[in-house]
């Protein structure tokens, strides 16, 4: 009874064993904002070698030195204030006509409006929280690339 038992034991650890390693990864929100966002100058990497950067008048910035060249400190209300566009960039473009659409910065007759379903499976759907989540998350990802 008890090898029989045993057996069971290792086949369900196998199974379950290998089931676990088809899981996907934990996804990260401020990576893929981040890839599809601002890689296209910036970089895979945030070191301003995006593959546009060869037809623009100006180098994008490094963005694994904010911290760096911000004292060790990475500065969070400076990186939010350029994503939302309250410190103007000139290569990002106006916030008439910002190079990111109305992804992190909405205008309110285009702001992510919501199907008229959302509001019932969603009944807190704010288009403002869901901007400030992005742009946080891209927040979060650049100060976790920063060169110590």
């Amino acid at each position: 009874m008890a090898s029989c038992a045993r057996k069971w034991f290792i086949a369900a650890t196998v199974v379950v064993g290998f089931g676990a390693a088809g899981w996907p990864q934990e996804f990260d929100l401020g990576k893929f904002e981040y890839e599809n966002s601002c890689s296209g100058c910036h970089g895979a990497d945030g070191k301003g070698g995006g593959p546009i950067t060869p037809v623009l008048n100006k180098a994008p910035a490094d963005l694994t030195i904010l911290a760096k060249k911000n004292n060790g400190v990475f500065p969070v209300s400076a990186v939010y204030d350029t994503i939302y566009g309250i410190k103007t960039i000139i290569a990002h473009g106006s916030r008439d006509m910002p190079i990111w659409g109305n992804r992190y910065a909405p205008s309110p007759g285009n702001a992510l409006v919501p199907k008229p379903t959302d509001r019932f499976s969603v009944p807190t759907y704010e288009p403002d929280a869901v901007i400030r989540a992005r742009i946080l998350a891209i927040i979060d990802y650049l100060n976790r690339i920063q060169e110590k």
